[in-house]
């Protein structure tokens, strides 16, 4: 007789990844389908919803025929947030996916931002919440204003999870903290979504990440099976890496960096996104816009491949001779919320070469994420002593060790490299109750493989780099004021350049 056993899907910016464990932890199998992303003009970042579904029903149609799943219990799901699809009264997508990278709502953001002040963020939501191009509203806003016969057909705007649950049992369902910036602990702020025409009516219905939408319809692999509403990346990724105490902090490594601390105390802070507390859990978050992105992009113009550049970073050293690289390939968001900041390499010598560039690229995505981690010690008044370390590009030990040396706090790695699938089976666990409650599951389920301790020798480096790093951006965004006819939103830390940034 089989024993239980759990799915976890995770529709992610790169792939769809998909696990199958046991109820004692044990993975039993998993797959990756790889995703594609088009980018049609400037700022435009667009991806096929048709490809979410056919990954996900693909990796169950392969668990399904390779594996005894008739101790097959439930099904969570997971999924990049603030990428939106715009669906029709039969479930049929009306155009691309605008994805969380994608910057052309840029000024529908502004006009809506300049509504909503301060002091009522604060009121909402305890914290303060940023309209940015990847805000639900704005991408309403705009497709209201561009493309006003899609959204006179539009049913339902849904993120990625959402679209694939609605597939796969015909529910609508979304959770309250995917709809972050949205919703409170009450729900939706009806007041903030009267803003974008039709929200109220356009945006799903919220429940638990353990609510059980349907089941999975027939005609389908693993059809009856139940599947959970499910959570966003970051939070499931939370769960899937071993956080889940007062306390702990993480670091979720994908195409985009998601930083976090879990701790009650909220001292509003610019730049941090404060979660409304779920399950007694407040998580204080961070995400940049780059990551695993940025040494994709670079593995691209020098012809390698991003683990080939791992191996040729692990040959150099912090030096002069490696540039300081800033990466905002496609804006960034925390701390600093600038969807029009651009990337840049500063200090490149004619004995850089693919090593020192690998390895700038790496440092840089570390620099971005010391930054968020200081707003976030000063959002939960904590300083981290440790985090939690998982996704793809956890798995390289060179970028492991540079972000150990970055922050200057040791990094626990998972040993699953998603966390965030594992944490998407978790859900459905406890949503099924095969699991009695989520810190169960952790306890029994989460392994972690290696610590990376700081190297103190490099600590007094970094420093100073960093704050070059800071600089490097304030210099750029004030060239940016005086020679572009650019429109910053009041999202945008406008205060003048500091003469010297904090190097905490």
């Amino acid at each position: 007789m089989a024993h239980s056993c759990l799915v976890g899907l995770d529709v992610g910016t790169s792939a769809v990844k998909a696990i199958l464990i046991d109820t004692d932890g044990n993975r039993l199998a998993d797959c990756t389908y790889p995703l594609a992303l088009s980018r049609p003009s400037a700022g435009h970042v667009e991806q096929d919803p048709a490809a979410w579904i056919d990954g996900v029903l693909t990796a169950l149609t392969e668990f399904e025929f390779e594996q005894d799943l008739s101790g097959l219990v439930g099904i969570g799901i997971t999924s990049q947030v603030n990428t939106h699809v715009f669906v029709g009264p039969e479930g049929e997508t009306l155009m691309p996916a605008i994805t969380w990278q994608d910057t052309r709502c840029a000024s529908d953001a502004a006009v809506l931002a300049a509504q909503v002040d301060a002091e009522q963020q604060q009121a909402w939501f305890g914290t303060p919440a940023p309209i940015d191009a990847s805000h639900a509203l704005a991408r309403l806003a705009y497709v209201a204003r561009m493309y006003p016969e899609v959204y006179a057909k539009t049913r339902h705007v849904l993120l990625p999870k959402d679209y694939c649950v609605m597939r796969l049992t015909g529910a609508v369902f979304s959770d309250t903290i995917s709809a972050v910036r949205l919703a409170g602990r009450q729900g939706y702020v009806n007041q903030l979504l009267d803003l974008a025409p039709r929200a109220q009516e356009l945006l799903p219905s919220l429940r638990g990440f353990h609510h059980v939408a349907g089941r999975v319809r027939e005609g389908m692999p693993c059809a009856g099976t139940p599947v959970v509403v499910g959570a966003m990346d970051a939070w499931a990724g939370m769960y899937g890496s071993g956080v889940l105490r007062d306390g702990d902090a993480m670091y979720q490594s994908g195409t985009s960096e998601i930083l976090g601390i879990i701790l009650p105390t909220v001292n509003p802070t610019r730049g941090v996104v404060v979660f409304p507390s779920y399950d007694n859990v407040v998580l204080h978050a961070a995400p940049t816009q780059s990551g695993g992105a940025a040494l994709q992009w670079v593995s691209e113009l020098l012809g390698r491949t991003p683990a080939q550049l791992s191996v040729l970073a692990a040959g150099t050293k912090p030096g002069p001779s490696v540039p300081l690289f800033l990466p905002h390939l496609e804006g960034e968001r925390a701390p600093i919320w600038d969807a029009g900041s651009k990337g840049a390499f500063a200090g490149i010598g004619s004995q850089a070469g693919a090593a020192e560039m690998a390895r700038s690229v790496m440092e840089g995505v570390a620099f971005s994420a010391r930054w968020a981690f200081q707003a976030l010690q000063r959002s939960a008044n904590l300083d981290v002593s440790q985090a939690n370390i998982s996704g793809g590009g956890s798995r390289s030990d060179t970028w492991c060790q540079i972000r150990a040396d970055v922050l200057g706090f040791p990094l626990r790695r998972s040993a699953v490299a998603n966390a965030a699938v594992l944490g998407a089976a978790l859900l459905a666990g406890v949503g099924t109750q095969t699991v009695r409650c989520m810190s169960d599951a952790v306890r029994r389920l989460v392994r972690f493989d290696r610590i990376f301790e700081p190297q103190i020798a490099h600590r007094e480096y970094y420093d100073e780099k960093f704050a070059g790093f800071q600089e490097l951006y304030y210099a750029l965004r004030d060239i940016r004021k005086r020679t572009a006819a650019e429109t910053f939103s009041d999202m945008v830390d406008q205060t003048p350049r500091p003469m010297r940034p904090e190097i905490r």
